[in-house]
């Protein structure tokens, strides 16, 4: 080896064991740095406000309150034998019930609170209601006429004029031929507020329409 090879060999020695002793410095300098700067202290109010947050997540979700189901209340009178509509109500025997005529005879054309004809029948027992708008009257004796039926009703005898509760009702017994076992009745009118009624009954025996009569009106009521 020439002497120049061996000078640049050695040189190049030196320079390496500079360089690894330079490196251990630098290493050695950034550990003493690392091991000497403060430490971070955790936020306790962060903590806390963490822990807060975790629980309430974690708190389950309120059931919603149930929905009120409202339930009719019982009325402070018996519906039996009670027939309440067209702003009137009017009791009849318990088994029969009014059904509107005039809905059946022309479904476009049904009853309401100006006129309506309504009847309730069984194999015993024929009873007819008709009312007609007639303010400022007070003789029911048409609306009677007209409830009537030509040749097959006929009134006996006179008009009864009979308080019964507030309402001045005119009525007469009458005899039937409309069915053959159903000979007797009566028939009565009456004027409520601004309209007019007529009722009327057939029945098997003599006597019976004016009882009949009385358990209508003993409940009746229309508005005024």
């Amino acid at each position: 080896m020439s002497l120049m090879a061996g000078d640049c060999l050695t040189q190049y020695n030196r320079n390496m064991r500079l360089n690894h002793t330079l490196l251990s410095a630098l290493v050695a300098g950034a550990l003493t740095l690392g091991a000497c700067s403060p430490k971070v202290t955790p936020d306790p109010n962060a903590a806390i406000r963490q822990s807060v947050a975790a629980t309430i997540a974690a708190i389950p979700a309120a059931t919603s309150a149930p929905t009120y189901t409202p339930y009719p209340r019982p009325t402070s009178v018996s519906l039996s034998g009670l027939f309440c509509e067209y702003s009137f109500c009017i009791a009849h025997p318990a088994d029969v019930s009014f059904f509107d005529v005039s809905a059946q005879q022309n479904p476009a054309s049904p009853s309401t609170y100006s006129q309506g004809l309504l009847a309730a029948f069984n194999a015993n027992l024929f009873v007819q209601l008709i009312w007609q708008y007639a303010p400022g009257s007070t003789d029911p004796q048409f609306l009677m006429d007209l409830i009537l039926e030509d040749g097959l009703d006929t009134r006996v005898g006179n008009l009864d004029i009979q308080l019964v509760r507030e309402l001045n009702v005119l009525a007469s017994p009458i005899s039937s031929t409309a069915s053959p076992v159903l000979p007797f009745g009566m028939v009565a009118g009456w004027v409520c507020a601004d309209r007019v009624f007529a009722w009327k009954v057939y029945s098997p025996t003599d006597g019976a329409g004016q009882s009949l009569l009385q358990e209508a009106l003993a409940r009746f009521a229309c508005e005024k």
